[in-house]
């Protein structure tokens, strides 16, 4: 939603401000000028990226479009999830935990919370940790070494796409120098037309710089920024769990262990205490 209210603030400022200044909006119908600059960007794109940033680049942009997916209730859920697990543990024992976690797509624990469930990255992440917990991995910071090395590389594949987004930004204002200079050597060649001929004919050469500015600053480079914030947001969600996960391991209770878990969001997102309290308050009673 805000990237279509900031295209719109875009558009209605620089073509707004052009024409009150009683310039003509069809001057900028440069089509052509368009091609040579996205089309360059493109091809650039596809020579410096691997076919796996290029397909993850690809799917990126519903994630722009939509921005971060976590917000407060999505961690609320998130805290009451882990203190269901960690309570079951504690209760029951670690074995207790088996069919859920060899089976997380038919546990009925996990089913309780559909945006936790629903995403595989999340539950194979927590899965394959409660594993090593109930195999006998007792070492906080061995483990926490281990999720901080998975965490690092799944933030750095993400941060591949928006570096590779922003790196299209970057050229952008160089390759409209290129559609310019393409236009004034056109321009060149009709150097014994009349004035006015000229002039449209060197306007329409320097709305290839104006594009490239334009496209990098107004749009690419801003997706490139969302994007990277949609993803430290993403990585984000892997924090909690770790924290959660660690506090659990260092021996405190699922009600302690949530609140560290807590204490690692961002307060944009962060539930309070009592939010949590209660919502933990009105889960199911836990069954095998």
């Amino acid at each position: 939603m805000f990237l279509v209210i900031g295209t719109v603030v875009v558009f209605a400022c620089v073509l707004g401000g052009y024409a009150a200044m009683g310039g003509k909006l069809g001057v900028l119908w440069q089509p052509f000028e368009g091609i040579i600059i996205v089309g360059a960007a493109i091809g650039a794109f596809i020579i410096g990226n691997p076919k796996a940033v290029i397909g993850r680049t690809a799917k990126s942009f519903g994630h722009a479009l939509k921005g971060p997916r976590h917000n407060k209730e999505t961690y609320i859920e998130l805290l009451s999830l882990m203190y269901q697990v960690f309570k079951l543990a504690k209760s029951k024992g670690m074995l207790a935990l088996e069919t859920h976690i060899e089976n997380p797509d038919e546990s009925d624990l996990f089913a309780q919370f559909p945006t936790f469930h629903n995403d595989h990255h999340f539950v194979t992440f927590m899965c394959d940790y409660l594993r090593m917990i109930s195999l006998g991995t007792e070492n906080p910071h061995e483990i926490e070494s281990l999720m901080d090395e998975e965490i690092e590389t799944h933030h750095h594949e993400l941060a591949q796409v928006s570096g590779a987004v922003q790196t299209m930004a970057d050229g952008l204002p160089a390759l409209g120098i290129v559609a310019a200079v393409l236009g004034v050597i056109k321009t060149m060649g009709s150097i014994t037309e009349p004035p006015e001929v000229l002039g449209k004919l060197i306007g329409g050469a320097l709305v290839g710089t104006f594009l490239g500015v334009f496209i990098a600053y107004g749009f690419v480079g801003p997706v490139a920024n969302m994007l990277n914030a949609t993803y430290e947001a993403e990585t984000k969600y892997y924090q909690c769990i770790k924290a959660g996960l660690l506090a659990y391991l260092a021996g405190h209770a699922p009600a302690v262990a949530i609140e560290f878990a807590r204490k690692a969001l961002l307060s944009d997102v962060r539930p309070t205490f009592y939010e949590v309290e209660e919502a933990v308050n009105e889960l199911p009673a836990i069954q095998r």
